[in-house]
Order: C-alpha cells, then structure tokens, then sequence
C-alpha cells in the first residue's frame, strides 16, 4: 500500500443501533451508529412494524383515507373529454349512419367489388 493515502482502520470499531444493540466490526471510524441492526430488523425477527420517522406514517395514512374519499380527478377528466369529442363527432356520425341505415334498405344500390378469383397452384 501506498502510504499516507489511505484512513486509519479501526479492527474493533463499536456499532450501536438503536435499539440498544451493540456489536463490533472493522471499519475506518471508531463508532457506527444505526438505526436498524439484525437484532430489531424485521427481516431477521420475522416481526413486521412501522419505523416512524416525524410522522411519516401517520401522514401517509391520511393521505390514503383522503383519497378513498374522492373520486380521482384524472377519470373525471377523460371523460369530460370523452363526452366532449362525442359532441363534437355527433352531428358527423349521425349522418353517416342514416347513410348506413339508407343504403341497407336499398341494397341493389350498393355497388360491390367483384370477387377475385385465386390462381390454382
């Protein structure tokens, strides 16, 4: 190694957790301080609870219940657009129905393609 380059390693570095948990490692600082160790993480006790830092949680619930309450937005305006494009098309394809609706009365009027015939192979 190159000297004066790299950090003093410590091989007895302590870890608190908050928990109250303490352990040591090797590290290149001489106290870790943590806030979830594998004596209180959920995924090692099997235990499932809520870490709450400032109200996370809580605000997180109340944006939850306030949107269960309300319809969303979006939906509301797709379908004013919806509504609004159907408006506009309406009068176009009420006319082309009646054309539609016309032209199956009289179907001698309807002029046909003539059936293409396929080519034995």
């Amino acid at each position: 190694m190159k000297p004066k380059i790299h950090p003093k390693y410590y091989s007895e570095a302590r870890v608190i957790c908050s928990c109250g948990n303490t352990f040591t490692t090797g590290a290149t600082v001489p106290e870790i301080r943590t806030d979830v160790c594998s004596a209180c993480h959920p995924f090692y006790t099997g235990e499932q609870r809520i870490v709450d830092t400032a109200g996370q949680v809580e605000r997180f619930m109340r944006r939850l219940e306030k949107q269960a309450d309300e319809p969303k937005p979006k939906r509301r305006r797709r379908a004013a657009k919806k509504k609004q494009i159907i408006e506009t098309i309406s009068p176009e394809a009420e006319a082309l129905q009646e054309a539609i609706a016309s032209a199956k009365e009289r179907p001698e009027e309807i002029p046909t393609a003539p059936a293409k015939k396929r080519a034995k192979a």
